[in-house]
């Protein structure tokens, strides 16, 4: 009998759980809206970027605070602070302001500062990460499959754990024909907003890339989070992710980044609200 009500509790659960496609529909959907809920808000964000030699000394950081103020499209943001610092023959330097070159020659300050861009200052997303990444809006979905792992809790709150791989590999010098990234989303169960994401590169890069770049990314993996603050409203508050960088002439770097995001301030003219972000 025992067995019987457990079976029967778990065809219920089981039965009151949404199909994947009816999950990414309601997430897309809310997307949209939070990040249009987003553009009355800015925010700090702070930023430490490093790059570590292959004998685990560290080779270059950079300590970045920005105040963000997310636009219709893309965002404005201005640098408030910065501290940075090379490693040369021993002896660390200190430079303050990015894409500071301490030589002729400066592959790290330069792949440091253009990977930070690119990852960090998505002009196209109101929160500045890449768009690609993380692909859950209605357009980037077009690309991926997604699949519902499981239903269960996560940080204390009901969810949906979900898979998402990429349709189809991108062509040479084509790459948004197809998606980049796979990886794991835990979805809320009652809001459809993304709680926490993490992805990884999907394909070994081309070739051609590498020939191209002279440079070769391994172990690429982000991870980003999510908190919630006003209804419909939730913002990204941590970022981060940390990879390998090989190159020509033996050079060789791990990269990391992490980002928090922090003092939201409601911007129009009737309200002055600010959220401070929970330690969790």
């Amino acid at each position: 009998m025992k067995i019987l009500l457990l079976a029967a509790a778990a065809f219920a659960a089981l039965g009151q759980t949404p199909d994947i496609d009816d999950i990414m529909r309601r997430v897309a959907l809310n997307q949209a809206k939070s990040q249009e809920l987003r553009t009355s808000y800015v925010y700090h964000q702070r930023q430490l970027l490093k790059m570590i030699r292959s004998n685990k000394k560290l080779a270059r950081e950079e300590r970045r605070e920005y105040t963000i103020t997310p636009k219709f499209r893309g965002n404005d943001r201005q640098l408030v602070k910065f501290d940075g610092k090379y490693e040369s023959k021993g002896q660390y330097f200190t430079y303050d302001k990015p894409g500071h070159r301490y030589k002729g020659v400066d592959i790290d300050g330069d792949l440091l500062n253009e990977l930070a861009d690119s990852m960090m200052h998505d002009k196209g997303g109101k929160d500045g990460i890449s768009s690609d990444m993380f692909p859950l809006t209605y357009h980037r979905q077009l690309r991926y499959s997604f699949m519902l792992v499981r239903a269960g809790d996560f940080r204390g709150a009901k969810a949906y754990l979900v898979h998402f791989e990429p349709k189809q590999k991108p062509k040479a010098g084509d790459m948004e024909n197809g998606g980049v990234w796979k990886g794991d989303a835990w979805i809320d169960a009652e809001e459809f907003q993304p709680i926490q994401v993490a992805t990884s590169l999907a394909w070994k890069m081309p070739m051609a890339v590498k020939v191209m770049l002279g440079t070769d990314f391994r172990g690429v993996g982000f991870t980003v989070t999510y908190q919630k603050f006003a209804d419909g409203l939730w913002f990204p508050v941590s970022y981060g992710g940390e990879f390998d960088i090989k190159g020509l002439f033996f050079y060789k770097r791990t990269m990391t980044i992490n980002m928090t995001n922090s003092d939201f301030r409601r911007t129009d003219v009737t309200s002055d609200v600010a959220y401070a972000v929970e330690d969790k």
